[in-house]
């Protein structure tokens, strides 16, 4: 028996249509991936299924009594709380039930009652059914697992960063254990160990969850199948993700071949028609003619276009673009030890290390956002700098990408701009509505597409690749290898960079 029914559903945003006739089954047990570019209707589709929105059409049940867990990164959360009392809060009720176990208890001891004792060993017995008495472990596990221990636990909710909260949620998700997660991007904050934690967390459970994702390893790792959502449609695949690849690309070759076939068919059968439907075979046309007029029409191939990326440049004859000395970074205080490094002209540098220990904050400082707390840091004087923030921030976030980027470039056309923004990938009926309405990978786009309108030499990204879709990441791979100035950027997904990479810096090395 199914856990989830959707038949007949259709929805759309505004104008556009995201899903239409949807038949679609989640069954006991199964590890979903939610994949499809950007803009298609993933996070949509995780918000229908928790009920926050209704389709325009159709049904979506889900078996009765089943428990949904879902990981919203805007959730509201009491700040006043420190991590570890957040945590516990997944177990609220057995909490309670401890209370009310230990009244019992007391109630026994001051009356002599017996039944206050056998209800007291009763609620006992529920609290070691569900590893109550294990509940400091669990958490614990949780807590190194995803990397919570950097933050520590005993941190206010109201001073964490977003991407911090975001863990904390997952975390909190993780312990309480519904029947099925639903997860948007879980990934977009873990360090690498904490994403093969994540992994091989899901692959234990039991419990059925959908995971919208483009971290392609990841998927590759947790799935049992995958529901694609293209052009109006979900369609569900079965295996892996590199299965679902190989049979994706095969039904396109098929649909390619059928309709080219029929395309040459109806040419052929219009050109008979042409030819006979005044002579003697007059018959014969006008029968073919029906035929033509009854035969099912295949669609023609609307496969979605990779978006072209390329970076203007500047030339760069110095043979060193940046020298950091003994470079202290961070807030009121150091968040590493001094950090001394050069990147070399034409060099692509890569920075890791675990989330929060300060590799946004190095990239703020050298472009100027933050002041340095020591050392010095120098850009050689033919360096020109194009910057990428990781947060989705927007002046006026009512603005639309056309706005947006007119405001930086004012000489720009309305149709030059519009070629811009469909070169990175952003749909045209998307370039109209205002930013905030679109996905985050969609505002990335819009990002990434203003900054690609400005040459530069040297390019500093802070995890680019964090809301884009697997076509798009193609794209500025490619794009970050063919670009002849200096990259640095700071990076979670070690396939997006490997091939590439002159140098990778892991930043935790500085505080051996």
């Amino acid at each position: 028996m199914s856990l989830l029914e959707v038949q007949d559903m259709s929805h759309s945003y505004g104008d556009k249509v995201l899903y239409k006739n949807i038949q679609f089954e989640l069954y006991k047990g199964e590890h979903l991936g939610i994949v499809g570019q950007n803009g298609t209707g993933k996070s949509t589709f995780i918000r229908i299924l928790m009920g926050e929105i209704v389709p325009d059409s159709g049904t979506v049940r889900w078996q009765s009594n089943t428990t949904l867990g879902h990981l919203d990164q805007y959730a509201e959360m009491d700040g006043g709380k420190t991590v570890a009392e957040y945590l516990q809060s997944a177990f609220s009720n057995l909490y309670e039930l401890e209370r009310d176990m230990n009244e019992l208890y007391a109630q026994s001891a001051a009356t002599g009652k017996e039944q206050y004792l056998i209800k007291a060993a009763e609620i006992q017995d529920t609290l070691e059914r569900y590893d109550f008495y294990a509940i400091a472990s669990s958490i614990n596990k949780v807590v190194y697992g995803l990397g919570i221990d950097a933050i520590g636990v005993d941190r206010q909710i109201d001073a964490l960063s977003g991407g911090q909260r975001t863990k904390v949620i997952l975390a909190k998700l993780l312990l309480e254990k519904p029947d099925v997660l639903l997860l948007d991007e879980p990934t977009n904050y873990l360090d690498v160990e904490h994403v093969e934690w994540l992994s091989q967390y899901l692959n234990s459970i039991e419990q059925a969850f959908v995971v919208v994702s483009h971290h392609v390893e990841f998927l590759e790792k947790i799935t049992t199948c995958i529901a694609d959502i293209e052009a109006q449609t979900i369609k569900k695949y079965y295996g892996k993700y590199s299965e679902f690849l190989k049979q994706k690309a095969h039904l396109r070759e098929n649909h390619i071949r059928q309709y080219q076939a029929q395309v040459k068919k109806i040419e052929q059968t219009e050109a008979f028609i042409r030819k006979n439907i005044a002579g003697v075979n007059t018959k014969i046309a006008r029968g073919r003619r029906k035929q033509l007029d009854r035969m099912e029409r295949i669609a023609p191939p609307t496969f979605l276009s990779k978006p072209t990326i390329r970076f203007g440049e500047l030339p760069l004859q110095s043979h060193v673009a940046l020298e950091v000395q003994k470079l202290a970074v961070g807030y009121d205080k150091p968040l590493l030890p001094p950090i001394s490094f050069e990147v070399k002209s034409g060099q692509k540098l890569v920075i890791t290390g675990f989330n929060g220990i300060g590799k946004s904050t190095l990239l703020k400082t050298l472009i100027g956002q933050l002041p340095s707390l020591a050392g010095s840091y120098q850009f050689n004087d033919q360096v020109v700098t194009e910057y990428y923030e990781q947060d989705l921030k927007w002046a006026d976030d009512s603005m639309t990408p056309i706005d947006i980027i007119a405001e930086r470039y004012p000489r720009m056309t309305t149709r030059e701009i519009r070629r811009q923004l469909a070169q990175c990938g952003v749909k045209e009926d998307h370039v109209t509505r205002s930013v905030r309405t679109l996905s985050g990978g969609e505002q990335s786009k819009v990002k990434l597409c203003r900054l690609l309108l400005t040459k530069c030499n040297l390019l500093i990204m802070d995890e680019p690749t964090n809301h884009f879709d697997a076509e798009t990441k193609e794209a500025l791979q490619q794009a970050i290898v063919r670009f002849g100035g200096c990259v640095i950027l700071v990076s979670h997904e070690p396939a997006f960079y490997q091939a590439w990479a002159d140098r990778v810096v892991n930043i935790e090395s500085f505080m051996r």
